[in-house]
């Protein structure tokens, strides 16, 4: 479906995931984030870049793996992203909602 964000269209899921990467950038980012109340900062886009990293690589993502990942404690990471951490991760990030998620 449709959505209008950044003065952009973009497609999305019912649930709000994007469903073509390539119209991803920044600015969605940040305006998604911002649907989802949260204020990012620069530790927000730091593991918005690791999850980037590991969706190029075809890797699955899980909240044990952010936890491995060195790049921020899971308290941390609930606390940044609250209510559903990975959901909200990924979904400002623009990649698909993972499948460790409900």
């Amino acid at each position: 479906m449709d959505k209008i964000i950044a003065q952009t269209t973009i497609q999305v899921t019912e649930e709000g995931y994007l469903t073509d990467f390539s119209q991803w950038n920044k600015e969605i980012g940040n305006e998604i984030a911002k649907e989802q109340e949260i204020e990012m900062t620069d530790k927000h886009w730091e593991v918005i870049d690791y999850i980037h990293d590991k969706h190029q690589k075809q890797e699955a993502l899980s909240i044990r793996g952010i936890k491995k990942s060195g790049v921020i404690n899971i308290k941390e990471f609930y606390q940044l992203f609250p209510g559903g951490p990975l959901k909200k991760a990924t979904m400002i990030a623009g990649i698909p909602k993972p499948k460790s998620c409900i």
